[in-house]
């Protein structure tokens, strides 16, 4: 099948030329020279040499051919089942998902404005740093913000959270290889893990993600890469839905060979938009259409319901249909405490020294260290208590404003 040039990162103006001059197809370029396209487009060789390596530089004809390999279905799951997934400091968001968000995997959560999309996007590149020793990957993340919605503040907030909980084990356990560990992992050391992109255009976007190969093999520690959202643009700068369809359909190819390649995870946010029913009613559903549908291996839906934000496992391979609550605290995201936590908490003060641990931390330190990163000796830390509002308290109004999106 031949691959047209309008699913390639080229300029407006120069994709007119080629139109016009009849290239549509990266056939149609094959055996041009330099010299010999710059004349028919009245561009400049430089010009001209920079169109053929981009184009000819992801033509399959020219690629080296990987000789196949072929795998069991048993070597398939052992390699699953060895693959560590990034937790999201929510056990039952975790749980939901399998354990935390998979590498090897394009997982997607959608939701309208102030779901916890961003929250969420935050939060994992946060945890992606979280040190082997304590069951993490120890990696870095790159961040691609189409909205500008990321605020480095918040994620100073979280970061300080996430290296809190951390020692707090550390400390707990008196064990050497996480003390050490901790000397490294520092708030300051988790904000510079994280590479930042801002794109202004789907053109930007398109010239990032041509770019991420070469990128991450000059950074390998890279195990996530986000992109909040990948419907911005694609939503208003788009007449020609056939052409918009293409685009996205090469980016998503691009994210699951990245992704499967590199070991790595990729989280996409999407919007959300109305659908009208045959019945004359309507309901939200994720945007970009149904062909879009099909990119993501994960779908998570996120919604309010009774001042209370959900989750709602959409679409999975692995996992049933299910949906869990959460909330987005001053440490990022957690989950909902329930009456009988507090009960339990509060029993717990009155036999004990020691700070309570919630349900959720005591499984934790009776399973392994794997999932030591859910203990923490302060629990009862201000976001660790009740919803936002609580969380927060009075005359925070200027960090409440970086939690509602």
């Amino acid at each position: 099948m031949q691959r047209e040039l309008s699913s390639f990162p080229i300029q407006p103006s120069l994709m007119s030329k080629l139109t016009k001059a009849g290239f549509t197809t990266v056939e149609d370029l094959t055996d041009l020279k330099p010299l010999q396209l710059s004349q028919e487009l009245s561009i400049s060789n430089e010009e001209a040499l920079d169109l053929l390596n981009l184009v000819r530089g992801e033509h399959p004809s020219k690629l080296k051919l990987k000789q196949t390999t072929s795998f069991t279905a048993f070597d398939m799951l052992q390699n699953e089942e060895s693959q560590q997934c990034i937790v999201t400091f929510s056990e039952q968001l975790d749980n939901m998902l399998g354990g935390g968000l998979p590498v090897c995997k394009i997982t997607e959560f959608c939701g309208a404005p102030g779901a916890g999309k961003t929250q969420i996007s935050i939060q994992l590149s946060v945890d992606v740093q979280i040190p082997t020793c304590f069951g993490g990957l120890q990696g870095e993340a790159v961040y691609i913000d189409t909205e500008g919605s990321f605020v480095a503040a918040r994620a100073a907030d979280i970061a300080k959270a996430t290296v809190e909980h951390c020692s707090n084990i550390a400390q707990a356990e008196n064990n050497e290889e996480q003390l050490k560990s901790m000397e490294a992992f520092t708030w300051e050391s988790v904000l510079a893990g994280i590479h930042y992109y801002r794109c202004n255009d789907y053109l930007q976007l398109l010239a990032t993600v041509h770019l991420l190969p070469e990128f991450l093999t000059q950074h390998p520690k890279v195990k996530l890469i986000v992109v909040d959202s990948i419907a911005f643009h694609f939503r208003h700068d788009f007449d020609d839905f056939s052409l918009r369809t293409r685009i996205l359909n090469g980016m998503a190819q691009s994210f699951i060979k990245l992704a499967t390649q590199l070991n790595l995870a990729v989280m996409l946010t999407n919007q959300m938009t109305t659908r009208v029913n045959a019945d004359g009613g309507s309901h939200l559903t994720p945007a970009l259409g149904e062909s879009w549908g099909h990119a993501s291996t994960i779908r998570v839906i996120l919604y309010w319901r009774d001042r209370q934000r959900y989750a709602r496992l959409y679409k999975s391979p692995s996992k049933q249909d299910m949906t869990v609550p959460f909330q987005v605290t001053l440490g990022g995201i957690r989950d909902v405490k329930t009456s009988e936590d507090q009960s339990h908490n509060m029993q717990g003060a009155s036999t004990s020294q020691h700070k309570p641990q919630s349900n959720y931390e005591q499984n934790t330190n009776e399973h392994n260290t794997k999932n030591a990163q859910y203990q923490t000796a302060s629990s009862s830390e201000p976001y660790h208590t009740g919803g936002t509002e609580r969380a927060y308290g009075s005359g925070q109004d200027r960090k409440r404003s970086r939690i509602d999106s």
